[in-house]
């Protein structure tokens, strides 16, 4: 990856806190949180992936195994059958990611109903509007 300064181009260092956050926001997604998750149990056919992760059109699914497969966190295999058989599978560093995030996720299911209890009790209070 790359920056410019000044209209120049420079490498991005290793620490460089942007690069930092472009990682971030492709991996923090919630989307690419919930195939990882998936893909932790094997490998999954796209139809597979479309019907364990609710909620996700066809055209973000396939965005977001795109993204996922060109920063090497999983690995798309075609088989040359007919009708062709597509499958994808972490590769290392995705699983490494699977276990990085295992906790919120587990976080985030834990505490699903007090969260909704919280935005119920706050969209009945009279004034929501900021200050």
């Amino acid at each position: 990856m790359s920056g410019t300064v000044g209209g120049e181009s420079r490498p991005a260092r290793p620490e460089d806190p942007c690069q930092a956050r472009e990682v971030l926001g492709i991996v923090g997604d919630k989307w690419s949180l919930l195939i990882v998750r998936n893909l932790s149990q094997g490998p999954r056919r796209f139809t597979e992936l479309k019907r364990a992760v609710d909620g996700i059109s066809k055209r973000m699914l396939t965005v977001t195994l795109r993204d996922l497969e060109r920063d090497g966190i999983l690995t798309r295999t075609v088989r040359n059958v007919m009708p062709p058989h597509v499958s994808y599978e972490l590769t290392p560093m995705g699983r490494t990611l699977r276990e990085a995030t295992a906790p919120l996720l587990e976080w985030s299911i834990t505490h699903l109903t007090h969260i909704d209890a919280a935005r119920a009790a706050y969209d009945a209070r009279p004034d929501t509007s900021p200050a």
